[in-house]
């Protein structure tokens, strides 16, 4: 299993420069990243993050299966932000499935996933109000639709949230290509290439065994906040390639030898490689709960802000050093800071941070998590 995962990872790496020329295609287009996903569905990409037992290579599993998804989640970052976005909702949709799922349900999904199928994670609801689910046959009917849904008119099979009297319960759909898309007047600056729009979901059928664990399940810690850890991942893919890109921007420039290019080369070399210590740490924690939630939870907030805080200071030394070089379109540093800039915006920072700080006032400080899991 080890090695299998190994060879994934070398496969996805030697494909990256190929990914990241395609990107700025899809980009420009602002089409889904097929071509890409056409690709990595060749390499078995969208059934790894399955257990062994069901076809997958168990990905986020243990020790060495959380530093597997790590490394992919950072070389699609570093290929292309909107595919890893995607990437990470289909990992986080499995695993959901895999967590809360009864065995009938956990096997139709494995298979469609071993027969190519993306997922996606829908869960926002737009202003209008929640989408909820009623009786209705031997199953139950949606009412209402979602907001902000990556894959949006791509993605075949969808974990979605849906209000109820008792909670918000998670339930599995299908919808066919290219229908349910709703039109939108809200068009994001970055991940242009991850298709974000809203998707009418009223009149869906759910069979009763398309429920997904109980109602109040996706709220559930640590796997509820823990899973930020793969955000940032993929933002720490793109961390690293826009300070390659400084780096042979400058040195193509002929550059290299200014001090103050140094010392901003030096300043953006400090937070990718306090990004990257974050992250190997927190990945562990998330994948192998053998802490309490409230610490994990903690520990990976810490994470996820120190790779927000250190892609901002990136963005912002990089443009410094690049000038106005890095605002023309076209520019890889121009689409790499514009979807960065979009994909960091996740939910409250703030609070994330306050909680974060409160639970270190009253626990050990952080230090290394225990890798012995396999």
């Amino acid at each position: 299993m080890l090695c299998e995962r190994t060879a994934l990872c070398e496969a996805v790496g030697a494909m990256v420069p190929v990914l990241q020329q395609q990107a700025a295609a899809d980009d420009a287009a602002g089409d889904f990243p097929g071509d890409s996903f056409h690709r990595l569905r060749q390499l078995g990409l969208l059934r790894a993050p399955l257990p062994e037992t069901l076809g997958g290579l168990g990905l986020g599993d243990g020790a060495s299966g959380a530093a597997a998804l790590l490394r992919l989640l950072a070389l699609l970052g570093e290929a292309s932000l909107p595919v890893a976005r995607l990437y990470e909702a289909h990992v986080n949709a499995l695993q959901l499935i895999c967590r809360y799922g009864n065995e009938s349900l956990i096997r139709r999904c494995a298979a469609d996933a071993v027969a190519g199928a993306l997922f996606a994670l829908w869960v926002t609801d737009p202003p209008e109000g929640a989408l909820t689910m009623h009786g209705e046959g031997d199953g139950y009917g949606l009412v209402g639709a979602k907001a902000f849904c990556s894959g949006a008119g791509t993605a075949t099979r969808a974990l979605v949230t849906a209000a109820t009297l008792s909670g918000t319960q998670m339930l599995i759909i299908s919808v066919d290509p290219g229908t349910r898309v709703l039109p939108s007047p809200i068009k994001l600056s970055g991940m242009r290439a991850a298709t974000t729009g809203s998707m009418e979901l009223t009149g869906i059928h759910v069979p009763a065994d398309a429920l997904l664990g109980e109602t109040g399940d996706y709220l559930r810690e640590p796997v509820f906040s823990a899973g930020a850890w793969r955000s940032a991942a993929a933002a720490l893919g793109g961390l690293k390639a826009l300070v390659a890109l400084h780096r042979d921007e400058i040195r193509r420039r002929g550059r290299a030898q200014d001090p103050h290019q140094q010392a901003r080369f030096g300043a953006l070399l400090i937070a990718y490689e306090t990004a990257r210590l974050w992250m190997d740490q927190a990945a562990l924690r998330g994948c192998l709960e053998d802490d309490s939630a409230a610490a994990i939870v903690a520990y990976v907030n810490l994470a996820r802000l120190a790779v927000e805080s250190a892609c901002l200071d990136a963005m912002r030394l990089s443009q410094r050093s690049l000038g106005l070089g890095a605002f023309i379109a076209g520019h890889p540093a121009e689409r790499i800071c514009r979807d960065l800039a979009t994909y960091l915006r996740q939910p409250a920072p703030d609070e994330t941070l306050v909680k974060a700080a409160s639970h270190y006032f009253h626990a050990p400080l952080p230090g290394p998590a225990s890798a012995t899991a396999a």
